[in-house]
């Protein structure tokens, strides 16, 4: 609590009490949010869960004649192992090459999305970059680059998609004003669905995989 010197300790405590019901409904929030079950498995492996657009698949690990770790997605996640790293311990290898699997992945169906719908409005920006986030999921910068936070492609599509349309809309509606909802509606009649989605599971996603 912070206020100024010359206020009496009373109307502190007054306030307070004042305020006790928000105060408590905001630490409940905060209390369920962190007893949230991340999505990512406790250690990678074969057979374990991993997200990906709003699914979850199991992963197959195989004994392979590559080089380094490489995943490939055919309704399933197969990881290609080296065959002499397929032997040892290899779950921070596999949790990095999922990662980087997946940032590919966020920045191909971001440039497409882009595409879809920044001919509509010339809503073309500079630059589009697949940024690791801590709480935000997108931003849009004073030269019109934009930057999409990867987790997002754990999402389901609609959400990727309804975060980039957001951006986008940001390169002629810098506010978040009724004409810049309209805009987001233009592109999508029902992003207030996925902004709800984005709101009630963000949480979870943003611990990361």
């Amino acid at each position: 609590m912070v206020a100024p010197t010359h206020v009496a300790e009373r109307h502190i405590h007054q306030f307070v009490q004042a305020k006790q019901q928000w105060i408590e409904q905001a630490l409940a929030k905060i209390e369920a949010k962190q007893g949230q079950q991340s999505l990512a498995p406790a250690v990678y492996g074969h057979g374990v869960d991993i997200p990906y657009q709003g699914a979850t698949y199991k992963l197959t690990v195989r004994a392979s004649g590559v080089t380094a770790i490489t995943i490939a997605f055919d309704q399933e996640l197969i990881a290609y192992m080296p065959e002499a790293l397929a032997l040892k311990e290899h779950s921070a290898e596999l949790k990095t090459a999922l990662t980087q699997w997946m940032k590919q992945q966020a920045q191909q169906q971001v440039e497409r999305l882009v595409k879809q719908h920044g001919a509509t409005r010339q809503l073309f920006p500079q630059a589009v970059r697949i940024k690791t986030q801590k709480s935000r999921w997108g931003s849009c910068g004073i030269r019109n680059d934009i930057n999409i936070n990867w987790l997002l492609i754990i999402a389901p599509p609609d959400v990727l998609e309804y975060v980039v349309v957001h951006e986008l809309c940001h390169i002629k509606i810098r506010n978040h004003s009724a004409h810049f909802w309209a805009l987001v509606a233009e592109h999508l009649p029902d992003y207030q669905s996925r902004r709800r989605w984005l709101k009630q599971h963000g949480s979870r996603l943003m611990q990361g995989l």
